[in-house]
């Protein structure tokens, strides 16, 4: 069952049973008081009775000593005949509880004879026939007798009313429930809407939508939560896409590798099966060996960068702080040596300090200079250089090479990925590099910023805190 007909079959049997408790109680209080008051008139009237009654025994003449039962009956034949209200009966009976006098249509027991005296008078509702009646008793002094006079008011109308009221009540309740069941009906499908929008949210992202978002229709709670769901689809979706982008690269990052480890395993292969197999002259088994070499190197070089690609990825990195311009003499003097003659190599560096592990931070310069002078020709400038900025100190590497297009300046982060696969291969490229400077910067809260025009140069920069505070760690 839906929670709105929940809400509105709860909230209905709650209002049916106030309306019939209310109602009961309402007619019945109505009833009981009108009863109450038929009940003390019929007292009064039956207390008129008896003083009529001893006022005309003591008007007989004084040759009776004791009132006679024909005279009992005269007076209350006349106490009958001159009353006016015709809903009335009247018996008077003797000492012995006999019947000297009864209204036509008196069909009362005696039961109530015995409940009277001369201390108290008593009182019962009758139920004769179809009609309802109040029965009273009082003794009366006449002359020397003592009689019971009785009397019968009908009230049936006291009870036709409480029936009449409960039927009407009823109807009344019928009536209320109907219009509030419709009225309830609106609220409760109104009270529910934003359940029901996340309902179907819920089911078109469980079907794979997960761009839809749930309408926010209030204020309330309800909505609140309808907010929530939505942030939480939000961030459902985000890591969706991330984790599909995360096996997109996977699965290009596989394919990439195997395809690099193909190219120099095959040349290698099939040099060695040509010394394996044939006699060559000098000339072209030191050709085929130094194939051989270039591309087993060249397997090497891809190896440690892919060894260090995993390690950077899941190993625990401790910073310190750094002098930049210790980095900055080290990369001097190793470049120097390197490729000093072959390249204009310009180091222009502030005084500064950062907050990394040193020896990441010159895999990652390594890496960038060694793509400036792969991009660069021959006697080209390199600049390579360090400011303290707002926040931090930057560092950059700069070219005046070949350039990279627009297009590409995206994908050359990821794994593999080489502009010019022919020219990198021909230089033990392997396309990790770059891959491993984002994956070390990362670890710094840090990311490489490429700036690059094709036919005019690349400069690639990145910026490091000079000083985060001590004890903390990646």
């Amino acid at each position: 069952m839906k929670f709105s007909m929940k809400l509105l079959l709860w909230t209905m049997i709650i209002i049916a049973i106030a309306f019939g408790f209310s109602g009961f109680y309402f007619v019945n209080y109505v009833f009981e008081t009108s009863l109450k008051r038929e009940v003390d008139q019929a007292l009064d009237e039956s207390s008129i009775l008896r003083f009529a009654l001893e006022t005309a025994a003591l008007n007989i003449p004084a040759k009776y000593d004791v009132l006679p039962d024909h005279t009992v009956e005269q007076i209350a034949s006349n106490l009958e005949s001159g009353g006016h209200d015709e809903g009335r009966l009247l018996r008077l009976s003797g000492e012995s509880r006999e019947t000297l006098y009864a209204s036509e249509g008196f069909e009362a027991d005696a039961g109530l004879l015995f409940q009277t005296d001369e201390s108290k008078r008593a009182y019962r509702v009758l139920h004769i026939g179809e009609k309802y009646y109040i029965q009273t008793a009082v003794t009366v002094n006449a002359l020397d007798r003592v009689l019971y006079l009785e009397t019968l008011k009908d009230v049936s109308a006291v009870f036709q009313e409480r029936s009449l009221g409960f039927s009407v009540y009823r109807r009344v309740t019928i009536l209320v429930l109907l219009l509030g069941t419709v009225i309830m009906h609106v609220i409760s499908s109104w009270l529910t809407k934003p359940i029901r929008i996340l309902t179907r949210a819920t089911r078109r992202m469980a079907a794979g939508e997960y761009g839809y978002r749930a309408r926010q229709v209030s204020q309330d709670e309800l909505g609140q939560l309808t907010g929530a769901f939505n942030r939480m689809a939000n961030a459902l979706e985000e890591n969706i896409r991330k984790l599909e982008e995360e096996i997109r690269d996977r699965e290009e990052f596989v394919g990439a590798f195997a395809h690099e480890l193909k190219t120099p395993l095959t040349a290698i292969i099939g040099y060695a099966d040509m010394l394996r197999s044939r006699k060559l002259d000098e000339e072209k088994s030191f050709l085929a060996a130094q194939y051989i070499y270039t591309e087993g190197k060249r397997l090497e070089a891809m190896s440690f960068r892919l060894l260090d690609l995993i390690v950077t990825r899941h190993g625990q990195v401790e910073f310190q702080k750094t002098q930049a311009e210790q980095l900055f003499t080290y990369l001097n003097g190793m470049f120097r040596t390197k490729s000093g003659e072959q390249f204009d190599l310009v180091f222009d560096y502030e005084a500064g300090s950062i907050w990394a592990e040193a020896n990441l931070i010159k895999t990652v310069m390594i890496n960038l200079i060694d793509n400036a002078c792969k991009a660069s020709q021959p006697g080209g400038r390199i600049e390579i250089s360090g400011r303290r900025v707002s926040g931090g100190y930057s560092f950059s590497v700069r070219d005046y090479g070949e350039g990279i297009p627009k297009e590409e300046q995206d994908k050359i982060m990821k794994a593999f990925y080489m502009v010019d696969k022919s020219r990198s291969r021909s230089r033990n490229g392997a396309g990790l590099g770059l891959a491993l400077c984002t994956e070390i910067l990362l670890l710094h809260n840090s990311k490489l910023t490429v700036e690059s025009t094709l036919g005019e140069g690349t400069c690639m920069s990145f910026v490091l805190p000079e000083d985060v505070g001590e004890g903390e760690n990646a």
